[in-house]
């Protein structure tokens, strides 16, 4: 067991710490990934609008299944971490839960990868879809489409029966039944503050026997989040995630491999600003309030990647 305040594992974007024998600190940082490779320049804020995010949902999904947080506020954390303002807004102290490796995705709309397979074969991880369908298009109803979950490299697409081999069938069922119920919660909150969730991804996990909700929900990261107002299927969305940046990557031709290019600081800046505008539209609370409210230090900006 490794010491209290060591690092237990690193992510594309989240640092996880030892709190304790069955407690972990994630800490979101201001990296971001694209296409499953790390930009060289974080965007500012960006961890703690994730931890903003997901403390929002977690909450408001509680009595669907339950989940790994223990405490987002820092006074609570175990030492060292109680100490360091660094975390203040972008660390949760969580229960440690065994990783089921399956990403949970579920799609409302046709867009991303989805649009790309089925543009390519007329369905998406094995669910068949009508002909003649746009990108960005609504779907009929929401629809389960798991990958893997990569510790490298690239998520690959799974169709349930796939899932069902993985970690049997009972398991996969449930999986799916959780995932389309939360987006659906997700989905019907953000349409009421005038924001479409096109497609989201969850991750799960089991804690003394428990089936839960772990890692992040309903991000910028994990979702892609479109406003509604000016939503019209038939091609790529305006949005509120880091879709901006994946647009910028492929507009200048970037091959999805490492190394990427670096960021311009306008796209950085503007990227922080969408993210930033996402949770106040959908959490309804000023980012200022957030930030208060938590007790981030004005000029705290130590560790951010």
């Amino acid at each position: 067991m490794s010491a209290p305040g060591s690092l237990h594992a690193r992510g594309k974007v989240r640092d996880v710490y030892v709190a304790g024998a069955d407690r972990l600190l994630l800490v979101a940082t201001d990296r971001m990934s694209a296409f499953d490779v790390v930009l060289p320049e974080p965007v500012p804020d960006k961890g703690r609008v994730l931890t903003a995010f997901s403390s929002f949902w977690f909450e408001r999904t509680r009595d669907l299944v339950g989940n790994h947080v223990v405490s987002v506020d820092r006074a609570s954390f175990p030492t060292p971490f109680d100490a360091d303002p660094f975390l203040a807004g972008r660390a949760m102290l969580v229960k440690r839960a065994e990783v089921i490796p399956v990403e949970c995705v579920a799609r409302g709309y046709l867009s991303g990868s989805g649009w790309k397979a089925y543009a390519a074969s007329g369905s998406v991880c094995g669910v068949p879809l009508p002909v003649g369908l746009r990108e960005s298009e609504r779907l009929a109803e929401p629809i389960f489409t798991p990958t893997t979950k990569a510790a490298t490299g690239h998520d690959l697409p799974m169709t349930l029966e796939e899932t069902e081999d993985l970690v049997g069938r009972g398991l996969a069922r449930r999986l799916q039944e959780l995932t389309l119920t939360i987006y659906e919660r997700i989905a019907d909150v953000a349409s009421e503050r005038g924001v479409i969730v096109a497609d989201t991804k969850f991750e799960f996990g089991f804690s003394d026997g428990e089936l839960i909700l772990i890692d992040e929900v309903g991000t910028p990261d994990s979702s892609r989040f479109w406003p509604a107002d000016t939503y019209a299927p038939g091609g790529p969305q305006p949005s509120f995630d880091k879709q901006f940046v994946r647009d910028w990557l492929d507009a200048n031709g970037w091959d999805h491999e490492p190394p990427p290019p670096s960021l311009p600081a306008d796209v950085l800046s503007r990227t922080a600003a969408k993210y930033r505008e996402a949770y106040e539209r959908i959490a309804g609370e000023p980012w200022a309030r957030y930030r208060e409210r938590l007790g981030v230090r004005a000029d705290e900006t130590r560790g951010a990647t």
